[in-house]
Formats: structure tokens, sequence, C-alpha cells
């Protein structure tokens, strides 16, 4: 136990610094808890980036304040001298490495030396990042502390300061502390378990930090898993206590201010009797006590460490925890006995690796046998196996102590494990410890569902389903739905996929999961790193407070997640959750902090316990999950909720949507990526189910594509993939066939185009049945229907305004370059009328709105379009023109205006042109290319200007027109390019005639740099001549041939998806069209002048465009989703299918099988192995048996066990030794150790004991097993060890006086009542032919103390009221008070007595 003062100070320590062992942690106070993996390392990344030297500072501050160090103030010298022959003190140290106060003249002169009195604590000179030069620069974290130091101020160190995250479990290995040999195999089993057991679950490894014994086998356990894992794993946090005064070269760590880093050697050769850290750890603390080369001196501290850690809290998910502990021993001595025994006593659970060797090996081999054959004889025997160096040296006292340690540690089975390499089926080592610890779960502290629910939890929060589907959900416990769903929430929020799919498995319904308040609190509790969360920030920080005297409502509400789903599905679509109407109240009605699945406060399961009319459903569980999970890009959680969903392809494609909007403003580029590649598969996914649909029916497959999801805002599958961008949905066959019927109408889709243009031109000869419909009754009906029905068809209204703008088109340049007039003529004014027709179309696609999305949403629309800009540049650009073309004093002008609208409107033709599948294709390859073009320009315009400006410069001196500087700079350097060369570059052509030398004639360039005299020019050739060459290498080669790559870059990706995209653009003039009037312009006033009546005179509301979306009825609809569930399925096992069928995934399999096989193998191998050497032990045991004699009667001790005859244990003997001897010849062991047979003659006429009774099992030697123990109740005290065959079951009848004095004892009669002095028979003993008799066998040394262990209920027998009356008599007459018989060892089922059946004949004295 710790001791008060520690007790008090870690009180404090934990005040201070906020630790509460036994609270549940705060979800506003640890949001790092909910973290993921891959979140924790982004903000550990950005932390490291720019937080570094703010927590060295710190660090550097805090440490010095709260952890102490331990000096040695008073010099003692000791008669041992050190290693290196010199004057030591009692502490160990020399006198130059002690405080120059110890050395001098001290108040304690001509004392002993205390530790209590001569150590003193001082601020900590040890601390900070440790690199074990040489070995690839491992940076870890040491600290050097005191013994004393509270458990709470290393707890908080390590979490706070070293950044370490809570364990979800302790591991602490114990062991040899020198090395040892393992089998190779199971040193590889043993390490690859450790390891996986601490990454999965999130432990932590507890070791002595040493580079020697089971510190180290752990620490190459940790070395093997970092060179063989990848970044993402995360790391393996192994922490090291060690004492202080036995590391070597511990000078190189003291750095007052911090080691940042301090270079630690590793230096085995030389460290003599001191030891060097583990490179393999990553945390050191280092205990100190001011002494040096005294190994142990971290043993109370790491064990109240351990306890302290045990004792915490971590919440994570609303699932709160203690964190669990487990004891993992390999090999060891006498030392990890002891720590084996205090972690039983303790209720930690141990597994010990069977095979490491020592006192491991010795438990492993009587853990299974019954307490009454774990004797000391057995005991000795394997000490002699397993201690062959020490066993000469061991007493007989000691062997008695260890046996004893043995039968408490085995007693306790619920906390034993051993784990046997290839037997009893365990294979890993990480299996049998969370095995051990589940098994451990099952104690007095959980009873029923309680258990189970605890065990449920430690494997939620270790993350191991196979220990879930193994161990907890079997046969023996039946789970209800209702049960899981606390920890389907807490399995949601942890993101452990593995579980869902478990919990779905075992009952669990999402619409039963899924309230209104359960959605809050999942919302609530995102994870912080993710895009989304701080998307919802922002919206709640423009959110307006609420008043004072409004109710309280939790902070985020589910109308705000609808704001932000909006904004990334697009505003087409409706809030998925509306905002709450003025009055109502919030709808979680618990305070967020306080949700969580812990029976201290109030837990996650209140909010499925809640009445009828409180729970409020959402109205698609599922949705809100799948989005949810995918908001945080959590692509396993995702993919198992879509595989729930009932609107798959929709959901699908909505998913895909999110993602890409997300993964525009993510700046992370490995979360870009994965968004970009979740959202291609659930493009895929929606691919796959609409390609089932579409092969089973068409015209569902099609309603599908139409139907109006009210789970989704009101919308489409077909708009969602349009507003994703989903090209290759898009373009799928079936919606392409969906789209040509659109586009063809009334028509059936197989008329020939010739038909169509011909029937335009001559309508009349529809009534021939040239044009086939797909109705019948238009087909064989009316004219007028059929007319109507062909001049509906968008496909027809499209040729007809083809022809329309040609017409124009025609028109316009007619006008320009003929027939324009001072006056307008004929012709223009048609143009202008035709041209108002235009802007009449223009008005009506900006101002219809039949989906009623509103005026500013159908402007965003509007605008959003490309040649909808260009359709108002051109129409600003035509007024523009018109007004300077009515005015005659600016008729050029307007002439020159109208030509260049005349080029934008030829370019409006592109857009017609995008239906075709020739062209339409190379239109989208000539707009890539324009953007090349533009990035090209910006390149070339450096070097153009940059050579313009220098040759303009060297060749004319203060060129003041403009124009002509423009001319030099730009234009004459841009022709230069294509191959004309500017003059006077070189003087060769050199002419005053052809130049202006004073630059006043305006048609003639300012002449270059001259000489008047000589008449030659001034400027130096051979420079021009350079930059010339240099400008046109740059240019001409660079680049124009980077255009061309460009070029061929952008044709060769666009040509890959030409396709795609074409057929993507082609929806856009599809609806268009199919949703215009069906005369063209200018007859399109007429269509206009009708919308103009019907919608603002009669007020006729405008109508959907129904063949794009449709509304449904309940039963239709639902019957539709049943349909396309039941293809979902078909799909999601021809996907499992598909990837078994897979090459890559065959060879995994057929390795898989291999691997399998190899293990089953070398399993047999292993238990053949094993069962020869159980049998080879087996009869090594007999033949030790048979070699030691009877203390008592000399004979063998299995022979006086059995009593058998003289002879025949002499010939058994010796048939036992022939064939050890004939097994060893084989190869099958040593000559060493060989027992002697047993002589020829065995003593006869000795008087053999009767032992009529039978084993004693498990279940009779439980009772008081703490009147057995080897410490005294409640306290540290320890008993003299006395195993339990020193006292033995007494045959009946003989008198405890008889019995004290067979063992050599006596016995005072006032210890027992007056009734039972010199009694030879059992009070109240029944006579007949079967009587129950009644013996017991009094303690060794029994005290006062025994008595507080038999502490349960005498049970009534016969004969017992009888002798508890008479003992009361007998005290009252002697005056004194009478004690409990069950003090004396009377009673039933106490540990001196026993109760059975014996004949007659056996009931007297022997």
């Amino acid at each position: 136990m710790e001791p008060p003062t520690l007790r008090k100070a870690g009180s404090k320590q934990e005040e201070a610094f906020g630790v509460q062992p036994r609270r549940v942690a705060d979800l506003g106070t640890v949001p790092s808890l909910r973290r993921s993996n891959s979140s924790l390392r982004k903000v550990r990344r950005s932390q490291n980036l720019f937080g570094n030297s703010e927590k060295q500072e710190n660090l550097s501050s805090w440490i010095p304040e709260n952890i102490k160090k331990k000096e040695c103030i008073y010099f003692v010298e000791s008669p041992k001298l050190s290693d290196a022959g010199k004057v030591v003190c009692e502490c160990g140290y020399t006198r130059q490495q002690h405080l120059e106060e110890a050395t001098r003249p001290h108040t304690w002169q001509g004392k002993d030396w205390d530790p209590k009195k001569h150590v003193q604590e001082m601020p900590t000179d040890a601390f900070g990042d440790i690199v074990f030069t040489g070995l690839g620069q491992k940076v870890g974290k040491y600290v050097r502390l005191s013994q004393d130091t509270p458990p709470s101020v290393i707890y908080h160190l390590m979490t706070q300061y070293w950044g370490l995250d809570v364990p979800n479990l302790l591991i602490s290995v114990t062991g040899g502390a020198k090395d040892f040999n393992m089998k190779p195999r199971l040193k590889s089993v043993f390490r690859r378990g450790l390891v996986k057991v601490a990454q999965t679950t999130g432990a932590w490894i507890i070791t002595g930090g040493s580079h020697t014994g089971v510190m180290k086998q752990v620490g190459e356990a940790v070395r093997d898993f970092t060179l063989s894992s990848s970044h993402n794993e995360g790391e393996v946090v192994t922490v090291g206590v060690a004492t202080w005064g036995t590391v070597h070269n511990r000078e190189d760590l003291i750095h007052p201010s911090g080691g940042f880093p301090a270079e630690y050697v590793m230096d085995e050769e030389s460290q003599g009797h001191l030891t060097c850290l583990d490179s393999n750890h990553s945390h050191f603390i280092l205990v100190d006590d001011g002494t040096h080369g005294r190994y142990g001196v971290e043993i109370p501290l790491r064990t109240r460490l351990e306890k302290f850690i045990s004792e915490q809290t971590k919440e994570r998910g609303g699932v709160a925890i203690k964190i669990p502990i487990v004891c993992v021993v390999l090999e060891g001595g006498p030392g990890t006995l002891h720590t084996i025994y205090n972690a039983i006593t303790n209720g930690t659970p141990c597994v010990v690796v069977e095979g490491s060797g020592r006192v491991a090996d010795v438990i492993a081999q009587v853990a299974g046998l019954p307490i009454s054959e774990v004797t000391i004889s057995r005991i000795q025997q394997k000490l002699s196996v397993f201690f062959q160096e020490v066993f000469e040296t061991l007493t007989e006292s000691r062997i008695a102590e260890w046996t004893k340690k043995i039968q408490d540690i085995v007693r306790r089975r619920q906390l034993l494990t051993i784990f046997r390499e290839g037997k009893d089926g365990q294979q890993d080592v990480d299996v049998a410890i969370l095995q051990a610890l589940l098994k451990a779960s099952r104690s007095h502290d959980h009873f029923g569902h309680e258990n189970w629910d605890h065990q449920l939890k430690l494997a939620v929060a270790w993350n191991r389903v196979d220990i879930a589907r193994s161990e907890i959900f079997t046969d023996e416990r039946q789970w209800k739905p209702s049960e899981l769903h606390p920890v389907m929430t807490a399995a949601l929020i942890s993101n452990k996929p593995e579980f869902v799919k478990l919990f779905l498995e075992n009952g669990v319904q999402l619409k039963e999961l899924v309230t209104w308040d359960t959605l809050l609190y999942l919302y609530q509790n995102l994870d912080p790193s993710c895009l989304f969360h701080s998307k919802l920030q922002k919206v709640l920080a423009e959110e307006p407070e609420r008043p004072v005297c409004a109710p309280p409502a939790p902070r985020v509400q589910m109308h705000h997640v609808a704001q932000v789903l909006r904004e990334l599905l697009g505003d087409f679509t409706q809030p998925l959750y509306p905002r709450p109407r003025t009055g109502d109240r919030p709808r979680l009605l618990l305070p967020v902090p306080n949700i969580k699945l812990n029976v201290q406060g109030v837990s996650l399961r209140s909010l499925y316990k809640r009445s009828p009319g409180h729970v409020a459903f959402t109205m698609d569980p599922v949705r809100d999950l799948l989005i949810w999970a995918i908001i945080q890009n959590r692509r396993e959680l995702a993919e198992i909720i879509w595989a729930q969903s009932q609107d798959c392809i929709a959901a699908a494609l909505a998913c895909s949507k999110i993602l890409k909007e997300l993964s525009k403003e993510e700046e992370d580029t490995d979360s870009l990526e994965e968004m970009l590649a979740l959202a291609d598969e659930y493009e895929h996914r929606a691919i796959g189910v609409f390609t089932e649909c579409h092969r089973k029916d068409e015209d569902r497959a099609q309603k599908l594509l139409t139907r109006v999801s009210e789970a989704w805002g009101k919308t489409t599958c077909l708009q969602l993939a349009l507003e994703a961008k989903d090209m290759k949905f898009v373009s799928h066959g079936g919606v392409q066939a969906f789209l040509t019927k659109v586009w063809w109408g009334q028509l059936c889709v197989d008329n020939g185009l010739w038909r169509v243009i011909v029937c335009m031109l001559a309508f009349p000869l529809l009534y021939t049945g040239l044009i086939s419909f797909r109705e019948r009754r238009l087909q064989a009906g009316p004219g007028l229907p059929r007319v109507r029905a062909f001049f509906n068809a968008p496909v027809v209204i499209f040729h007809l305004n083809i022809l329309s703008y040609f017409a124009f088109l025609c028109l316009f340049a007619y006008v320009l370059m003929v027939d324009f007039q001072p006056t307008p003529s004929c012709c223009e004014y048609l143009i202008y009328f035709w041209l108002f027709s235009l802007v009449c179309e223009e008005l009506r696609q900006l101002f219809c709105d039949p989906d009623e999305f509103g005026l500013m949403k159908m402007a965003l629309l509007y605008f959003s379009d490309f040649w909808n800009k260009l359709d108002i540049g051109a129409i600003l650009l035509f007024i523009a023109g018109l007004t300077c073309r009515l005015i005659p004093a600016l008729l050029y002008p307007g002439r020159i205006i109208l030509s260049l609208d005349f080029i934008m409107f030829c370019l409006r033709l592109m857009h017609i042109f995008t239906i075709s599948k020739t062209l339409g294709p190379k239109i989208i390859i000539v707009k890539r290319m324009m953007k090349d073009v533009f990035f090209f320009l910006f390149l070339l315009a450096v070097w153009v200007v940059s050579f313009g400006v220098a040759k303009q410069a060297i060749l004319i001196h203060n060129e003041s027109r403009v124009d002509w500087i423009f001319r030099g700079v730009v234009y004459q350097s841009y022709l230069t390019i294509f191959g004309q060369m500017p003059a006077y570059i070189d003087g060769v052509n050199f002419s005053l005639d052809q130049c202006s030398p004073n630059g006043t004639d305006p048609y003639k360039p300012k002449c270059p740099e001259s000489d008047a005299v000589r008449h030659e020019p001034a400027f130096p050739e051979w420079l021009t001549v350079i930059l010339l060459c240099l400008y046109l290498l740059f240019t001409n080669i660079l680049l124009l041939n980077l255009l061309i790559a460009m070029f061929n870059y952008t044709f060769q990706q666009v040509q890959e998806h030409t396709d795609q995209i074409w057929k993507f653009q082609r929806h856009d003039l599809i609806e268009e069209y199919q949703g215009r009037p069906p005369a063209p312009p200018p007859f399109i006033l007429l269509s206009h002048l009708h919308l103009f009546i019907k919608r603002v005179v009669l007020k006729i509301p405008a109508r959907r465009r129904k063949q794009l979306k449709s509304k449904l009825e309940k039963n239709e609809e639902a019957a539709l989703l049943s349909w396309e569930i039941y293809l979902k399925e078909s799909y999601l096992q021809n996907q499992q299918y598909q990837q078994k069928q897979r090459p890559e995934q065959k060879i995994q399999d057929i390795g898989n099988k291999v691997s399998t096989m190899v293990d089953l193998l070398e399993m047999e191998s292993l238990k053949r192995s094993g069962s020869m050497e159980q049998r080879l032990a087996s009869l090594e045991e007999q033949e030790f048996l048979c070699s030691g004699r009877s203390k008592n009667h000399g004979e063998p001790r299995w022979a006086v066990t059995h009593h058998l005859p003289a002879a025949q244990v002499a010939q058994t003997s010796r048939a036992l030794h022939w064939v050890m001897k004939a097994l060893r010849d084989g190869g099958f062991g040593s000559e060493e150790g060989i027992p002697a047979p047993a002589p020829q003659k065995a003593s006869e006429g000795q008087d053999l004991e009767p032992d009529g009774r039978q084993e004693e099992e498990d279940v009779g030697d439980t009772h008081h097993v703490n009147a057995r123990h080897l410490l005294y109740p409640n306290s540290h005290v320890t008993r003299f060890p006395v195993p339990n065959e020193k006292v033995p079951w007494e045959r009946p009848g003989a008198s405890v006086r008889d019995q004290l004095q067979r063992r050599g004892r006596t016995h005072r009669p006032a210890e027992l009542p007056r009734g039972l002095r010199g009694s030879g028979r059992a009070p109240s003993e029944p006579h007949g032919p079967h009587r129950t008799a009644w013996t017991w066998k009094p303690l060794l040394l029994w005290t006062q103390p025994h008595a507080a262990a038999c502490d349960h209920p005498v049970e009534a027998e016969p004969g017992w009221s009888h002798l508890q009356e008479k003992h009361k008599e007998n005290a009252r007459s002697a005056g004194r008070k009478a004690l409990p018989l069950r003090t004396l060892g009377l009673a039933r089922g106490l540990p001196g007595t026993r109760r059975h059946t014996a004949p007659e004949a056996e009931a007297g004295p022997p």
C-alpha cells in the first residue's frame, strides 16, 4: 500500500492537475479521446510544426517545479570499494560525485548512514528527449524522478507534456532480468502477439526499460513491428521504468534545462554490473533513490503507477471504462514469482508464457493440477529441472515458501492464464492476453447482464471484434437489440466498423437506433479534425445569440447541420432537417457532457429508455447515419451503412456530391485524394445498382432516375448526378437511352433524321405515316394531335431553331456587307424584330421557375452557364452598336461594333453543334485548349516584352511616339516569332532614307543610333544579334513546342473521356429544348404572348417537366424501392464474387491457405513433441518418486501413497529405470539427472496408514482460503508458509490432543472447550454402520488474526448445537468469555474441518 504521506501528496497533485481517477472525463474537456488515428496524426503534425519550441519551454519550467531527484547529502565511507577500486559512500557514489556540502563536517558526523535522513530531494536535472546514437536516430522521452513522486504527477507528465493518448489497456511485462533463450517459434509468436495487442487496442507496455532479459525481448518486438509496418499504423507506446542508479552512461542524460535531445550511447561492453537503456523503448521513467548500483528501486513506484493508471476512467464515444491491466510473465526467478504473487493478490490477471523458462514454466506445469497435488515434492522436482544451476542452494524453508506462493497463485484460476503455444487451441499471445482480461472481468464486481455488458465495453474499447465474436456473442448469452444500442453508438463515434457490422448481424436495427436525440448526439461528437466540423462551427458563429429568457438548448442543432449539408448538396435541394418553429422545445432532453455509458452518472442508455412520447425518429435513419459517416470520410463505416440503405442509388450519388464539394476546400493532400477516391467509388456503386435495375426492367429503372426523393431534399437521381458531375453515371447506356427518349418526345427513336427534316419543311406529310409515334393513339388517331406531338418534340424544336438561327446569321451578314444604309432598311428592321424575340426567350429562361427555386436561384443557375453569358454579351453589344448606328455621327463606329457582334453570334453556333456526336467532342477539346493558350500567352508575353524593351532601348534613343513604341516593343517582337525580322537589327540593310532621324515623320520609324559622319550604325550589332538568337531559341523552339505538347496532352486527356463528356453535356441541350416553346424565332413571340397571358393574366401556375422529374404515389414508390433493394443485394453479391475471382485475390487466398497449412503442420509437430515431452516429464516424476524415500517409513513416496508391496515396488522401479534409460539412449534426453533405482529390499512390517479419503479438489479447497493465505487478512505481515500437505486431513475419531501429539505439539487445555478435554471421540458422534464423523485439524501458529479470516456463518449439523451449548457452560463456569468455536477450527467448512462418511470399522482410533 502507498504510505499516508504519499497518498496525501498524490491527492493534492490530483487536485492541482484535475486528475479524477474514478470519474468519467467530461466530453468537453477531453475532445482528443474521440479522435481517430488519422485525425490525431494531422493535429500532431500541425502542433509539431508550430508548437515545439513553446512546448519545450513549458516542459523546462514545469518539470523542475513538480518533479524531483534525490541526492546524498552526507558522505559515509563504505567498507566496499567500487568496481574501479575507489572509495565510495554507503549510497554507492564516490566522493567526487557528491555535493560539496556532503563532504564537509556535518552535524551527523560519526552517525550511521540513513537513507531517510541523509538523502534529500532536489529539482531534477535529467529530462527531455533522448536520442540513441548510431541506431537510426531513435528519439524518445525520458525523465529522472524521485521514488516518492506521486503517480498522478507522472501520469500528468505522460498524457499532457509527452502527448500520450490515454491507454485502453495497460500491459505490464515482467520476467527474467538476465538474457535467456527462447525457442525461435515461441519468440516470434510472443513478439508478434504482444505488439499486435498493443497496436490494435491502443495499450501501453510497461517494462523495466533495460537492454537485457525480458525488456530486451519486448524492445526487439517493437523494433520488428516498426521496421515492417507502415507509417499509418501508428507507434507502440513502450514505457521503461528503470532505476536511475543502475543505468550505464547516465551522465549523458543530465541537462539542468532539459536535453532536446540528449544523446545516449549504448556501451554494453563496459557496463559492468550496470545496464544500458533499451533503444527500442519510446519513453523512460528513471526512478532515483539517491543510491548507485542498487536494483529493484523502481518496483514500488512502478506498482503504484500501474495501480493509479488502472484506476483511471477512459471515455470514448459515450462508453466509459476503467483502464484494465494485465501482467505478462516470461521466464523469471524469485523476484518474478513475488511479482506474480502480488499481482494475483491485488486482482490483476496474469498471462504466463509456457516454454520461456524457470518460474514461468514451473507455474505453467502445475497450473492445471488440483491444489492438493501442488506439493513440496512436486515443486522440488520442477525446481530441479528448471533451476538446475541454483537448485542445490535452495533451502527447505525457501522451497516451502515458493510452494505456498504457487499454491496461492494457482488457487485463483480466474486470474491466471497459461499461454501454451500450439496447445489447447492457443496460437496468438494477443488473444490469450485479451481472454485473460475477459476471464478476470467475471468477478464479484459484475453480475449477469452487467458482467456481459462490461466485457463488451472492453472489447469495443480494444477494437477486437474477434474477441467479441468468440467470447461474448456466444450461445451462452442472447443479446436483445436494445441492449446493444449504447455500445453501437460508441462504435459509431469511435469509428469501429467491424463492431458496427457485428451489432447489425446480432439484430440491431438502424431505424430503432437512430432517434432525433441520438443523431444530435452524434453530430455533437464529430471528429474535430474533419472539414465539416469547421464548417459547422462557422455556421454556429453566425447564429444570433439566444435571449436570456429562452430555454437552454444544445449548441449544435439539426437545422445548423441542414444548412451546411445544403451548401454541399446544392441549393436545388430542400433542407434535410427543418428549422424548429418558434416556441418548440429543444429535441435533446439531456445536456451533452453527461451523456455517457457509465453506471456512475447519466448514461447514453437513457437515450433509448425514454417514454414513447419523447422518442422522435427521423425520416430516414440510414440516410442520416450515412451522411454522418461520409462527412467524416469514414470509408468502411459508410460502406456498411450504405448496404442498409433503401434509396441506394440516390444515396450513392449524394455521397459523391458531398465528397467532391468537401474536397474543394480540403487543404490536406492525402485527405483530398481519399475524398475523391471515395466519391469515385460511390459513383461506381450507383452505376452498378442502376445497371442491375436496367437489365431487369428499363422502364422501372428510368423511373428511379426521375423519381422525386423526399429523403434527399426533393431531388432526383439524375439531378444529383448532374450536380455532382458524375460523368460516368450520366454516360451510362440506361441514362442515355432515357435522354434519347426525352429528346425524341413522343416520336419513335428509330425515325430517321431526314424524315424529321422533310416533315418540318412539309408538315402535311405527317398524315402519310412517314413519322412513327410511340403511342398507338397518335399513330392511328386524327391529324391535329399528331401535328402537335411532332412539333413539341425537342428534336424538332432544336432543328427548327437551327434553321431559324442560320437564317438570322445570313440576314445579319447581308445587312452588314450589302444593305447597311444611313436609314435602316426593311431587312435591318427584320433583324431588330428577330433579336427582340431572342431577348424575350432569354428573359423567359431567366424568370421561368417551374420548380419554384426562387428568382435568386434561377439567376444564379442562368448565369452559371457559359453560353448564356455569351448570349447576354452578344445582345448587349448589339444594343450598343444599334445605339451608335442610330446616331448619324456614329454610324461607322456602330457598324464596327455590329461587325464584332456578328462574331459573337457565330460563336454561339458551337453550342448548337454540341449535340453532334462528331463535332461535340471536338468543340470540348477546343474549349480546353483555349485554357492552355491563355497560360501560354502569359509565358510568351514575358519573353516578347523583355526582348522588345531591350531591343528598343539599344536601337532607338528617346522615342516619344506611343504608337511606334508599341510597334517596336510588342508588334515587331511578336512578328519576329513568325519569321519577319526587325529592320536594322544587324546593320546590313541600314539606310537613313527608310527612317526619320528626329522622329518627326509619322509614317517612318525613328532612326537607330548611328554615326552621322560615316553614316554607319553606332549600336553594338553583335549584342543585338545575340539577343535575337536567344529570343528565337526560347520562343520558336521552346515555347511553341511547349504549346504543342500542352495541346497534345489536352487532346489525349479529353479524347479518353470525350464520349463521357459529350454525353454529359448533351443533357443540358436536351433539357433546354425540352422546356422551350415549339415555335422558332421570330415566331416564338406568339408562344411568349400565350405564356404571358397564361401566367400573368390568368394566374395559371407552371407545370413541372414531367419527363425529368416525377412524383410517385406512396404505394408505387414503396414497391419501386423494394425492387431497388432486391437488386442492390444482387449487385453486392456479384461484387463479392468478382472480388474472389480476381487474380490478386486468388493469389492472396492461396497464400492464406498455404500459411494455414504450414501453421497446422507446425502445430501438429508441436503437439507431438509436446506429448512426448509430457510423457518424459511424467516418467521423470514417477522415477523421482520412486527414488525418494518416505520420511517416516523409508518406502518410496508413491509406494506409501498406493500401499504397494516391497517386491512390486522394486520391480516397478527397475522397469521405470530401464524405460528411462532406453528413451535417453534413443536421443530423447541427456544422461544427467537419471535417478537411481530403488533397492530391491523394502522394509517390511511397517504400519501403513490407511487412506480412505478422496483427492481434495479445488471446490473443497476454496472454503476460507484467507485462513491459508500467506498474508494476514487486511495486513501486509507475512505468516509462516505452511503448504497444504503439511496439515493433512486426519482420519475420523482421533482426538485433538492425539493429533497434536502426533505432530509433536502440545495444546493448552484452556484453548479447547471443557467438553473436549481428554475426549477420544468427536463430540456427539453418532453410531451405526455408516455414521457421520467430525474431524478437524488445528492450524499451525493459530493466533487471533486468524479469526478475522473465518467470517462465514457456521452451518447447523447434528450435535453441533449440543457442542455449542456445552462450550458456553464451560466458559460461564470458568468466569470468562466464550470464544466462537469457529475460531478454534471446529465448524464445518473451516480449513481445519471436514465431513465425510466412513464405514464402522474405520471410525475408531488406530
